[in-house]
């Protein structure tokens, strides 16, 4: 009998356990047939060119879990009635997009199924100005955060068990509110620093708690775009409210006719635009929510990065209501990966987030919050920013610099000199897809601004242009070949 089986001898499988897989899939597959008699293991041993003992512990392995039986005086034959039908190779059905029938989704999951997600990474383009927000992690000290982590590692057993307070590694919140009070003028004590999953997870979490069906939530428009698809996902119905050079109009939210219960804003540098919301609206809308028992929920994701002058304080530390949630994360001054990020709740809502960060997921990973309270409490953390902000604003220079030269009259630059990314108008014919589709043929990564309006053509022409992680030769190469793309499309 010919059983066509396939073992590696340079292979890092032993040989008896590729050869119970071979036998095991030829069984399962229809190969070799219920009731069909085996060859005997020194016939098969011959064959295949392998010790008879490799045969007899691969039989053995397959005995035992049902695949073989043994009739005494006869052989060994493919079981009659397999361990697991189910278990039987059948070609794998087409994933599909819709459920059927029989599946109801609740209104959150299928509100969920109509989010775009952004595509899997693949091969990026050299100039990638698509992935802004990103920091320079070649700056980054991985060194010394290694050394951190395995200082950490050499503390007690504790550090592999559930933590006790869902809040977070309590001298890590400590260092935050200590941080964020000097730095950021935020009113805090550690007991309202509530340790999270990024900044995403905060949004997640303070969304379930807040929104009903039907609610209503103030958006900027443009805007952050993923906070705007988890508040839809919660039946929130999202309110835009236009942006200028100041920030959000606040004016325009006294002709709100409806109850509001959220406002998001990112007040210190206006996602997507840059703007920086001025004192006197910041002190309009805290007035404005005083009033109306609207909650405003504050994302202050890069106001490290100003660079003509000091990050402007928060909005929250401009209030002793507590109307004001605050998000921070350290995904921009460090790096993505780590996954961490802050809330700064008011006293009484503290319980309830606890207790939802603790159903959600338990606690944020342990190990990285000891070694991230070291960062910050020996200098490291204000240092890393100090040096980031000089080399941000440096690329950012850049970039504006080989705009102007290259592009002149056929770009306008939109927002503050701050934040990680630049977003820019081209005054082209060619729609947002012919653009970015010809700048990647030219090996250049655009990402249209059009997702961050609530009415996409108002996007029409607007990208955003990341640039801290990119050097200024390739900065200016960038910016150079964009221009022949639109010099070549004019008339």
């Amino acid at each position: 009998m010919d059983l066509a089986l396939k073992l590696e001898i340079t292979s890092t499988i032993p040989l008896h356990r590729q050869l119970y897989d071979e036998l095991r899939q030829a069984i399962l597959s229809g190969r070799l047939v219920s009731g069909q008699r085996m060859p005997s293991t020194r016939s098969l041993a011959k064959t295949l060119g392998i010790s008879r003992a490799t045969v007899l512990f691969s039989y053995d392995q397959l005995l035992s879990e049902g695949y073989l039986s043994t009739v005494p005086a006869s052989g060994t034959f493919v079981a009659c009635q397999l361990p697991n039908e189910l278990l039987r190779s059948t070609t794998a059905p087409p994933i599909s997009s819709t459920f059927p029938p029989c599946i109801e989704l609740s209104s959150y999951g299928a509100t969920l199924a109509t989010v775009e997600l952004p595509p899997a990474p693949g091969q990026k383009p050299l100039i990638n100005f698509g992935c802004y927000g990103r920091p320079a992690f070649d700056e980054f000290p991985i060194h010394l955060w290694r050394r951190l982590l395995s200082r950490a590692c050499r503390l007690s057993n504790t550090i592999l068990d559930y933590p006790a307070d869902p809040l977070g590694y309590k001298p890590l919140r400590e260092a935050i509110a200590c941080y964020l009070t000097q730095s950021r003028a935020v009113r805090c004590e550690p007991e309202q620093v509530i340790i999270v999953n990024g900044s995403q997870q905060a949004l997640d979490l303070i969304a379930r708690l807040f929104l009903n069906q039907g609610d209503r939530v103030v958006m900027e428009n443009p805007g952050y775009f993923e906070a705007r698809y988890i508040f839809q996902a919660q039946g929130a119905e999202v309110l835009p409210i236009p942006v200028d050079r100041s920030g959000l109009i606040v004016e325009k939210l006294s002709t709100l006719t409806i109850p509001v219960k959220l406002v998001y804003v990112t007040p210190s540098h206006q996602f997507p635009t840059g703007a920086a919301l001025s004192l006197s609206r910041r002190l309009a809308l805290l007035a404005w929510a005083q009033q109306t028992g609207a909650m405003i929920l504050e994302d202050d994701y890069d106001s490290e990065f100003r660079y003509d002058e000091r990050p402007i304080p928060a909005l929250q530390g401009l209030t002793s209501s507590d109307s004001v949630i605050y998000i921070g994360t350290f995904s921009k001054v460090l790096f993505p990966s780590l996954r961490m990020g802050y809330l700064v709740v008011p006293p009484q809502l503290v319980p309830v987030v606890a207790r939802a960060k603790w159903l959600v997921d338990r606690q944020s990973p342990l190990l990285e919050q000891h070694a991230l309270t070291d960062f910050i409490n020996e200098g490291h953390l204000e240092s890393h920013i100090r040096r980031m902000r000089i080399l941000y604003a440096e690329r950012r220079r850049t970039l504006v610099q080989a705009l102007n030269q290259y592009l002149g009259n056929q770009v306008t630059i939109i927002g503050e000199n701050a934040g990680m990314n630049a977003m820019v108008q081209f005054h082209i014919q060619l729609s947002d897809e012919e653009m970015s589709d010809r700048a990647e043929q030219r090996g250049v990564e655009l990402i249209s601004a059009c997702s961050c309006y609530m009415n996409a053509e108002d996007g029409k022409g607007m990208f955003l242009l990341g640039c801290t992680d990119l050097d200024s030769e390739v900065i200016q190469e960038g910016v150079r070949r964009l221009a022949e793309i639109l010099n070549a499309a004019e008339p």
